[in-house]
């Protein structure tokens, strides 16, 4: 069984309850082959807490995630044929040909990024379709 994968932050939000302002940390996990986000949040004015679990990741917090840790790089081995890889990319990123075909050129260039969590599972994911790949960190 693989490692699970993860990167968190700490950020805040306006509370619900009350409207001070909530202590929050979210952490992005890839987990058993799936990628999923989690947040928990409290207020220390009136005490509210919540968690969410399996939640979505927002465009925010995903830039807030790669600033503070920085992006990581889907690397394939550049023998891996392009057909191959095409087709993990379609399935994994619900793709047309048109737009699979740009993402291809990216990733045969090392320039594909993302969270770790989300390169690791594309990584994940072309391994075991028999296709040389990690997840790294420049």
């Amino acid at each position: 069984m693989e490692q699970p994968v993860f990167e968190s932050i700490a950020y805040s939000a306006g509370c619900l309850d009350c409207g001070a302002e909530l202590e929050c940390w979210g952490v992005q996990a890839l987990v058993s082959g799936c990628l999923r986000w989690d947040t928990e949040s409290r207020c220390p004015a009136c005490g509210a807490e919540v968690a969410v679990c399996g939640g979505d990741l927002s465009a925010e917090l995903r830039g807030r995630l790669l600033a503070e840790h920085g992006p990581a790089r889907l690397q394939v081995d550049p023998a891996a044929r392009n057909a191959a890889v095409m087709r993990v990319l379609r399935a994994e990123l619900g793709m047309g040909l048109a737009e699979v075909k740009s993402v291809l050129s990216e990733v045969v260039e090392g320039g594909l990024s993302g969270t770790m969590p989300e390169m690791e599972f594309l990584a994940r994911k072309l391994r075991a379709s028999g296709i040389d790949a990690v997840a790294v960190r420049r």
